[in-house]
């Protein structure tokens, strides 16, 4: 049987997350856990989360889970919702400034003011709500979800890539961002797929499917 393990540091829509995982892959064991060991010995690792990111960082050391995480980042098929692919690129801007893991190259940066570049009305952060993510690529994540598909987003920063050829998701919201990014057995998104309907529902199941 094949274990998802999915990182309990007290941050994150976990239970939401389990669940999700639980009605698309109902053949796996889907376990939320802090054990480094359950997390390293499983065969697909999750890492949700939402919040600040120093409080991420925190909480992931409180638990020594900070290589844990690398570990799996580099070695299992691994899935990155929402605050979890911030807390994989070098630095945020969030709270002053935190150095995150690290995983991969790039930063994370506060939207500011954002205009809507037509109307010249003020955006509101944090961008919250349904949006598009166009697909840049035909990553097997995206197998069976339409081009151009909404998904639901909570977050007041943005993922930016130090490399362009790890965006495969792009989102308009007042400029275009990375609203997902991958790399050989990683993919990452700033978005809830656990919240966003039946497309989020498919890059779960994919996502339990992979095999990089």
């Amino acid at each position: 049987m094949t274990r998802i393990a999915i990182i309990d540091y007290g941050m994150g829509n976990l239970r939401s997350v389990a669940k999700a995982l639980e009605h698309v892959a109902p053949q796996a064991q889907v376990i939320v856990t802090h054990d480094r060991s359950t997390i390293l010995h499983a065969d697909r690792v999750v890492f949700p989360g939402q919040g600040s990111i120093r409080d991420c960082l925190r909480e992931l050391a409180h638990w020594d889970l900070l290589e844990v995480v690398r570990e799996a980042a580099f070695n299992k098929p691994f899935l990155g919702l929402c605050l979890g692919p911030q807390a994989l690129l070098e630095f945020s801007e969030e709270n002053g400034g935190v150095e995150c893991l690290n995983v991969l190259p790039g930063r994370v940066v506060w939207f500011g003011e954002l205009r809507d570049p037509a109307s010249g009305e003020r955006l509101k952060v944090p961008h919250m709500g349904w949006n598009q993510v166009h697909q840049l690529s035909d990553h097997p994540l995206w197998r069976d979800i339409p081009q151009d598909s909404r998904f639901y987003f909570v977050h007041s920063y943005y993922l930016q890539p130090a490399d362009a050829a790890l965006t495969v998701g792009r989102t308009h919201y007042g400029f275009g961002f990375a609203s997902a990014i991958a790399r050989n057995n990683l993919f990452a998104v700033q978005f809830h797929p656990e919240k966003s309907a039946q497309a989020g529902l498919r890059l779960l199941a994919n996502f339990a499917d992979w095999n990089p």
